[in-house]
Order: structure tokens, then sequence, then C-alpha cells
């Protein structure tokens, strides 16, 4: 994925959200609908969120993986502006956790070695951490949807004025939010007052070959391409209903 200028971007369908360590495959779902997808990243940091953990499945179940970060002192810091701790254990011990879950699964040996150069190359940022992963799954994917930073075009609003403000900047026309942000969406007029279309991303997980128990979902979407490979896009696209 690249980065586009806003005018390119003109008329045409945006999602935002904030980028989330090792995303379910939901949120690359919402990218593939879209014509451009905006990181929000110059929100506050959330500790011990999405932005900094994820599961994956192991043979005894869900298992949280986590990126070590510093939050002492800094809590109004936002999302960009974090840093990861200088942990002699990571990513060694993250990567370890993910060969012993998956290093039997049909796609490991093409996949893992991408996943770990990320991890071990990571830049002490997590939001650039976070991208690079975000962005390394999609193209693994399949999907060329244009990305860009919300911290490119700082807008000094707050919640759906934030949204519409960049939906703006980009020249969007219509907004596809996920359903999480129906409750506040819905009590706002910023997108009406500023002539967009909001939509809804309504999606259903789909199932694979996963193991031989009972199918977990929303695991990273990492847990889709080592299982699924090529075929990991078309199964994405499967859950889609909007």
């Amino acid at each position: 994925m690249s980065a586009v200028p806003a005018a390119q971007a003109a008329g045409k369908t945006v999602a935002i959200m904030q980028p989330t360590f090792l995303p379910w495959i939901g949120y690359f779902a919402l990218i593939d609908r879209v014509d451009l997808f905006v990181f929000l990243d110059d929100v506050q940091f959330d500790k011990r969120s999405w932005q900094q953990r994820n599961r994956i499945l192991t043979a005894q179940g869900p298992l949280w993986l986590t990126v070590p970060v510093l939050t002492k002192g800094r809590r109004d810091q936002t999302i960009a502006e974090v840093q990861i701790s200088p942990d002699p254990k990571f990513p060694a011990s993250l990567l370890r956790t993910v060969e012993s879950a998956y290093g039997k699964a049909p796609h490991f040996s093409r996949v893992f070695p991408d996943f770990a150069a990320i991890l071990e190359s990571h830049d002490g940022q997590l939001c650039t951490l976070n991208l690079a992963l975000i962005n390394w799954l999609a193209s693994a994917f399949g999907i060329e949807t244009p990305v860009v930073r919300s911290s490119g075009t700082p807008v000094a609003s707050a919640k759906a004025d934030r949204l519409a403000e960049l939906c703006l900047a980009h020249g969007a026309t219509r907004y596809l939010s996920p359903p999480g942000s129906k409750a506040y969406l819905d009590e706002s007029n910023a997108f009406a007052q500023a002539g967009i279309d909001l939509a809804y991303f309504e999606y259903e997980h789909p199932t694979y070959g996963q193991s031989d128990k009972a199918f977990q979902p929303y695991m990273s979407a990492l847990d889709l391409l080592l299982h699924a490979g090529p075929d990991s896009l078309a199964i994405l696209r499967s859950g889609v209903k909007t």
C-alpha cells in the first residue's frame, strides 16, 4: 500500500481507524472496501488496548501477544508518540511464541521469515511497527488500497467532527465506519453538515481451515495468512455484508 495526495482521493469512500497491532481480518476487509484508508495516529494512546496487543491461536487456545511500551509519565501521549520499551526479551520471545503456535501451519515457512524481519527491524516506535505489519499483511492478502496517516493532516476537532474533517481534507463523499462507532456517530450531525454520506461496515467472520478443534474467530489476521496463504483474500472478502 502507498500514500496518495488528497486530490487523488476526491469523491471516494474513506475509512478511518487507529493503527492496531496485528489486527483481525475484519480490519483488512474494511481497508479492502474503501478508496482511501486513514490511520488515526494522532489521538491519545490507550494502554493495554488493541493498539499494542492482539490474539493468536495456540494448542491451548487463544493467547495474547503484547508489545511492551513506555507509559510512565506519558499519560497524554498520542499513538504516534508511543515508544516500544527496550525489553531485551522483545521481540525474540514473541517470535518464539508465534513459531510454537504456527510452526506446522501450511504457509509458515513462507510467511514467518517476513513477519520476523519486520519485528526484528523495528525502529522503537509502536506506530511505525503497527503500520509496517498492517502494510505487509495487506500486501500479502493482495489489498492495494492507498493509505495515509491522520497526523499528516492535523485537525483540531474531536470524535465525529474530527472524522468528518479528515474526510473533507481528503475529498471524500462517503465515510464507511465500523459498527462499533455507530452510537456516537448517530448522535452527531457532523457528516450531514459536511455533505458526506455515512455508512456502516457490516462483517460476519468467515471460517476457514484453522485447526482440528472448534473454530476460533477474531484472532489476528496473521492466523488466516498462515493457514490459507493465497486463498486468504477470497476468505476475507466472503465475510463482507455491505
